[in-house]
Parts: structure tokens; sequence; C-alpha cells
């Protein structure tokens, strides 16, 4: 199989989707690997090392969109993208098509083939290609929510952790998923004053068990999210529905009853955001501020750590990557019910429930 991966065009993506070794892996296998130049920089990994593991350097990405049987990809594709797009051509990376309508209606125009990291399943409900990526934003939001708290960005002026004589910041975190548990690691271990939400009570003993009881550990409904929201200096959002859009829990009522000067980072703003006030941005301007309230909404959150997070994200994608191609698609959907449910469209249909919901398009049930 070709399988070609072209450079992130997404603002500030440093992330690339392969690593050499993953290259070496697919080389050796017998495949084709055709990178674009440059694709790797931002991860610190030059095209001599691609080159060298056995990848064809291509200048031009149009060549590599016409002559790829599979694309891998760490973002969905963008508009000045849509036009490479082609029938049968597999697009496998991050899709989060729930949340963009356009992109959707785009894939499905071309009739090509879809599939999601973040919507490969287990058996178990895990979700493996979303899992290392959610381990970073989660870490990295309590880093970047610090940062949205301090007076230059608008913030309270408050220091997380606190100081002798001076209380830690209250962080409120909605989601007890890996998402939620890397961030209550993280904000536990500087010494902030932390409570985590959820509607399952196991994940919630699982958290409260792991910080050794270092957490407050709140049921999450309406009302216990408003009230821990209007206590919080920092807000968290971490949930997740594999596939659909997230749920709006913080209404924008509860945003303009926040505290002047609290912070948000609404980690799932790639499927749309928990916040009713939330809207996507970019590394290169990451912050808005409504009703008081700093907003961090970056779509790409684990781009600013690009080679902690290539390095994770490729230790997760190469083994699907080399099923599709040393199998073929339908081979390798069939044998591996992960990959199937990762299907978002297939050659002008939608495959999968919460893509099929989001826009009330019909739901085509897929068997290989």
């Amino acid at each position: 199989m070709i399988i070609g991966v072209p450079k992130e065009r997404k603002k500030q993506e440093r992330r690339v989707a392969i690593t050499p070794a993953g290259v070496t892996a697919l080389v050796s296998h017998g495949h084709r690997v055709l990178i674009e130049r440059g694709a790797g920089l931002g991860s610190a990994i030059m095209d001599e090392q691609y080159r060298a593991a056995g990848a064809e350097i291509i200048g031009e990405p149009e060549f590599i969109w016409q002559e790829a049987e599979m694309i891998l990809k760490v973002k969905e594709p963008l508009e000045e993208e849509y036009h490479l797009l082609r029938e049968g051509q597999i697009i496998f990376t991050y899709l989060h098509l729930a949340a963009n309508r356009e992109l959707t209606e785009r894939m499905l125009e071309a009739k090509c083939i879809g599939i999601g990291y973040e919507t490969i399943q287990l058996d178990d409900g895990s979700l493996p290609l979303l899992a290392p990526m959610s381990e970073v934003a989660g870490r990295l939001s309590i880093q970047v929510g610090a940062r949205c708290l301090e007076v230059t960005q608008g913030g309270r002026g408050i220091l997380l952790s606190g100081v002798s004589g001076v209380p830690p910041a209250k962080v409120v975190i909605i989601g007890a998923g890996i998402v939620g548990a890397n961030a209550c690691h993280v904000a536990v271990g500087i010494g902030a004053q932390v409570s985590i939400l959820d509607v399952n009570p196991t994940r919630l003993g699982y958290v409260r068990d792991i910080m050794h009881g270092h957490v407050t550990t709140v049921m999450s409904n309406r009302a216990n999210i408003e009230e821990e929201v209007l206590k919080a200096d920092l807000v968290i959002g971490a949930v997740l529905i594999p596939g659909a859009r997230a749920p709006k829990l913080i209404t924008e009522d509860m945003v303009e009853k926040m505290k002047p000067g609290a912070a948000i980072v609404d980690v799932a703003v790639d499927q749309g955001g928990i916040c009713e006030t939330t809207r996507p941005t970019t590394h290169d301007d990451p912050t808005y501020i409504v009703h008081d309230v700093v907003h961090y909404c970056v779509t790409n959150m684990p781009g600013a750590v690009p080679r902690t997070s290539t390095y994770a994200l490729t230790n997760s994608t190469l083994s699907y990557a080399l099923e599709i191609a040393d199998r073929g698609l339908e081979g390798a959907l069939a044998r591996n019910r992960a990959l199937l449910r990762g299907l978002n469209v297939f050659r002008g249909k939608v495959t999968h429930s919460g893509v099929a919901e989001a826009f009330s398009l019909p739901l085509e049930e897929m068997h290989f």
C-alpha cells in the first residue's frame, strides 16, 4: 500500500502522523511511504531521518494526496485540503466529524473513507488512540489554566498552589475520564484544592483511590455543576462522548455568575465544548474573555508540546495503520472490531451513529 503523510496545515500544529520507526515498520512490510518535506520539523524530526528509514520525501503535497491510498494525519483536513479528497482514499486521523458539518459533507461528497482516531473503541469501551492525547491534554490543561489565572492574561492573579498563609486555588474538573484523571493528578500534585465531577460513581471512586483521598469527588448533575463552578477559580471541561458532540453542561448564565477573573479550559472543544460560551481558538490566540472569565479553547492542545505528543500518539496509531496496510481496508475492518467502530464515513455513507445523530443523517451499518 502507498501511505502518504502530508504536513499539518492547522495553525501552530507541529505534530506529525509518523515517526522514523513507524516508517521502518511500514517499509519492512513492503509498503511505500511518502512524506511531505518538513512534515516532522515541528517535532524535531528531520527529513534525513525519514529518508534513512526508507521514506520518500516529497515537496508537493498534492502529489502525496494523488498517489497515496491511505493518508495518515494528526488533525482533520482543512478547507484548503478539501479539493484533494478523492473517492476510495482512506483518511486516518482525528476527524471529530460530529462537530464539523462542512467537513462531513465534503467527505461524503468526495466518497472517501474516514476513520477517526477518536472513535476507535475496544470491547471494554476504552479509546486507545484518544488515550495518549487525552493524557497530554489533561496534564497540559492545568499548566495552561495556571497561566490563564495570571493577571497579565486577564485572570484573578492567583497561584494554583497558594503559599504559606494563603490558600490554594479551587480547581473544578468536569469529567473523570483520562483527561479528567490526568488533570486531577497534576492539580493535586501542585497543591490546588480539587473537586472532580462525573456521572459514574465507579469512576469517581477510582480517581479518589489513586489520589489517596486528596480530591473531592462529586456526582455530576445540573445543581452540583453549578454549585462547584461558581466556587471555582479554574474549571476544566473534560467530558467526552465518543464520536458525538459534547453536552453543554455549563450555561452562559453560570459563566456570568463565576468569579471575575476565573478561567475555563475546555478540553472538549474538539467536540463542540461543554460550555455555552466556548468557541474554538488557536495557539496563536488561545484565550478570550466572556463575562470577565478567561476562556482557553484551543482545538489541538497537545500541539503545544509536539515532540511528546507525536511520539505518544504514533506509539498507538502505528499498529492500526500497519494492519490496514497489510490486510487491506476491508480485511482489517472484518478482523478488528475496534477499527470498524472507528469508521465514520464510507464511500458517501455515514457509518458512525454519533455523526449521524449530530446532523440528522441516515446511518449505514457496515459489515465486512
